[in-house]
């Protein structure tokens, strides 16, 4: 933070919710008083146009009100404005506004008034430009050497620089390689056009270059051959920045200075006019403007910066002379010349905050204030003291403990079909009673019934689990209650539960043994009512204080159910790869007839279009049907992936029920055949999934020590993609279930235990690696 703070000399706010960038201030004498004291020119991006001759006064109110010379409503947005001659046949110096589709030059005039109202001011339209492309920014200048007026070039957002020659077009030039369009600035030592391309580099166009290249009638294509008597447009030379850049200047104040400043995000550049670079500085704030504006030693310049920490920095070059406290970020800043005082920083924020200052020296101090010397009483003081301590000691018995805060928030399905998981993950952070920041988390259960109702049960269903226990069966009314309205059965031996997506899953317990079997007609809709069927039990069971309870999976397990979602989902997979390919196809056909259809048009002498039109508007046609298939097609294999997480869940549950896996064992299958939360272009969920298998059939699943020590030997493997088909993933996932059968350990702890050998693999380990591939 600076010492000093900038002298107010006069400031303005400008209207209620206005927005402003750089180009929205100039300072100069618009209205040609003939006394050459400046006046500030404001526009906005809400049409805005102001002009102000501040000076001061010695009461604050009426300051704005008599500064304010004009104010007019403009009916579009104004980009920027410039001071200059911009009409030929006078000397005088107009207004040029830029709007988005338009360029205004206006002049602005004063008649003196006889009343206590003052001088009237005029704004009156001399021409414009109506522009067929939307402008950025602009610059203006004596291009091409020309002296007395100015000629205006505006860079438009497809970049094309548009040259106009006071009230007449003169051409456009299309900038080579454009992406996005940055600063723009002439300098009129060389006669020639500053700007910073998307390749974060600096360009420089001699105005003679611009004007013997080829005609801007579109885009210049580069493998298209040249117009006759057209040249390629080419920079006359390029100066790497590393950054994109904030503005451009090419200060004139001096004939013997001869820079160019580049402001970019991080460093501020100095150029001479050849490109070659004077001195670079290293920035350690975000800037937010500049301008060069006087030499004082030969050889130097000095420099207004303004950051977005509210400071205003005076450089002479490299060297930091003097910091100023603003009480805005500036987005804009000029100096000018006023009736009472000269050499006056004027100054814009983006919310409207216009300010004129100059540099003091008076220091922004704070003075305490003087405390009466008298005696301490110290039993006054120590009888306060407890007080306050009783205090803090009742407000820390009472807060914080025991207080709670209900937050109320909605759950909506994502799609018709039931979700994966009914879990969620909260977040709180509050403060203790003594200030601490504490943040907990915890995960919670959202019930079944948010995304089911009860129904009818079905008797007769395609797919079948059978979960057992130790323990007599239960009610199913009673660990259900929700569930239970609609019930037929009486003995609670059945339940139904219908999702909202129409799918139905019944619950059926046995009379006669301890066995509860959950059908249904889809095998991925009984996972959600498997794990809420299996952690009531564990619920129950728990309340009735029975240690030992037990449940498990007696098999077979549904490998070929299972594995019908897995085609499912891979062959919608391979579906959008396909439609992937026929619309790159399609779209390269439509740009080629897009191309010979356009110099079909541009020919001078027309040739017919042998059915290009005809051709066009049914390769468009296929395009769009093509693009509604794939989207069609999205949205099913986001259904098939998040059904193929329920019907893996729901594997891995009767897994751990079927060989009584440790809560452990059950995360590391659980994070093998789950390793993507959702599918991407890029990688799959088949052959995510068939590498992690493998490596566990590799490690700690493999049938020998020198199998683990083999596979830990080996470094690299293939590049990830998307397979031919699923006949390897449904071979590794049955041989994973098979050994997962046959008592195999699913451990992470065995691989740090085993040493890598440095010999070469028998050809028997050979053959059994070659097996599980």
């Amino acid at each position: 933070m600076s010492l000093f703070k900038a002298r107010d000399w006069w400031s303005a706010v400008l209207g209620e919710g206005e927005e402003f960038d750089q180009g929205c201030l100039c300072v100069g004498d618009v209205d040609n008083s003939g006394t050459g004291h400046d006046k500030v020119v404001v526009g906005s991006y809400m049409g805005m146009l102001r002009i102000f001759s501040p000076h001061a006064s010695k009461s604050s109110e009426g300051d704005v009100t008599d500064a304010q010379l004009l104010e007019v409503q403009l009916q579009n947005a104004i980009i920027q404005v410039e001071v200059g001659k911009f009409v030929s046949c006078s000397e005088l110096f107009h207004l040029a506004v830029l709007h988005p589709r338009k360029l205004s030059v206006y002049s602005v005039s004063g008649t003196a008034g006889n009343v206590e109202h003052g001088d009237q001011y005029q704004l009156k339209l001399v021409y414009e430009h109506n522009l067929q492309r939307t402008a950025c920014n602009m610059t203006h200048g004596t291009f091409g050497g020309g002296t007395g007026h100015h000629s205006l070039c505006i860079q438009s957002m497809d970049g094309m620089l548009m040259f106009f020659e006071q009230d007449s077009y003169s051409f456009g030039r299309f900038l080579p390689g454009f992406l996005l369009p940055g600063p723009l600035v002439y300098n009129p030592r060389t006669d020639s056009f500053l700007t910073v391309s998307s390749a974060r580099q600096l360009e420089s166009y001699k105005y003679e270059t611009l004007a013997v290249a080829t005609e801007a009638e579109g885009r210049q294509d580069p493998d298209l051959p040249l117009k006759p008597g057209g040249k390629r447009l080419m920079p006359d030379w390029t100066f790497v920045l590393g950054e994109q850049a904030l503005d451009l200047s090419v200060p004139s104040f001096s004939h013997s200075s001869s820079s160019i400043f580049i402001l970019g995000e991080r460093n501020l550049y100095c150029l001479r006019d050849n490109g070659q670079i004077r001195f670079m500085k290293k920035l350690e704030f975000n800037p937010s403007c500049f301008l060069p504006y006087a030499t004082v030693m030969d050889g130097t310049t000095n420099l207004l910066l303004g950051n977005h920490t509210n400071m205003l920095l005076v450089y002479q070059d490299v060297t930091l002379k003097w910091a100023a406290q603003l009480s805005f970020v500036p987005v804009a800043v000029r100096v000018a010349n006023f009736l009472e005082l000269k050499g006056v920083v004027v100054s814009l924020s983006s919310d409207g905050h216009l300010l004129c200052s100059y540099m003091g020296t008076d220091p922004s101090f704070f003075s305490t204030p003087k405390v009466d010397a008298r005696e301490a009483d110290y039993e006054q003081v120590d009888a306060e003291m407890k007080k306050l301590q009783k205090i803090i000691r009742d407000a820390t018995r009472t807060q914080g403990v025991g207080s709670s805060t209900v937050v109320a928030f909605s759950v909506f399905l994502n799609g018709r079909y039931p979700p994966t998981d009914l879990t969620g993950d909260i977040t709180v952070s509050y403060s203790s009673p003594t200030g601490v920041p504490r943040v907990l988390q915890a995960r919670f259960s959202l019930p079944l019934v948010l995304v089911c109702v009860p129904s009818s049960p079905t008797r007769t269903t395609k797919f079948k689990i059978t979960v057992d226990t130790n323990q007599p069966p239960v009610d199913l009314r009673s660990i259900f209650p929700a569930f239970s309205v609609k019930s037929e059965d009486k003995d609670g031996n059945s339940l139904a539960f219908q999702f909202l997506s129409g799918a139905k899953v019944t619950v059926v317990a046995s009379k006669t043994s301890q066995r509860y079997r959950v059908q249904s007609d889809t095998f991925d809709d009984m996972w959600l009512v498997v794990k809420e069927l299996v952690r009531k039990f564990d619920q129950h069971f728990s309340k009735l204080g029975v240690k030992d309870f037990r449940k498990s999976f007696s098999g077979p397990l549904p490998l070929q159910d299972y594995f019908l979602s897995v085609d499912h989902h891979f062959q919608l997979r391979v579906s959008a790869q396909q439609y992937q390919d026929l619309l790159s196809e399609r779209a390269v056909q439509f740009r080629a007839i897009q191309r010979r259809l356009l110099t079909r048009f541009k020919d001078k002498t027309p040739a017919p279009l042998q059915n290009l039109d005809t051709l066009l508007d049914a390769t468009y046609s296929q395009v769009m049907a093509l693009a509604e298939a794939a989207e069609e097609n999205r949205a099913l294999l986001e259904e098939a992936f998040v059904r193929l997480r329920s019907a893996t869940h729901l594997l891995v549950l009767l897994l751990s029920l079927w060989q009584g896996l440790t809560p452990d064992q059950t995360a590391i299958l659980e994070a093998t055949l789950l390793p993507l939360l959702q599918d991407t272009p890029q990688l799959g969920w088949e052959e995510s999934c068939d590498a992690a298998v493998s490596h566990l059939l590799r490690t700690c699943l493999s049938r020998s020590p020198k199998d683990q020590a083999t596979s830990l030997a080996q470094v690299g493997g293939p590049v990830l993609g998307l397979p031919r088909d699923t006949a390897r993933l449904k071979k590794h996932i049955t041989l994973l279930c098979d050994r997962i059968g046959k008592g195999g350990r699913l451990t992470l702890a065995s691989e740090a235990n085993v040493q890598v050998p440095c010999v070469c693999v028998c050809e028997s380990e050979r053959v059994e690696q070659n097996r599980i591939n």
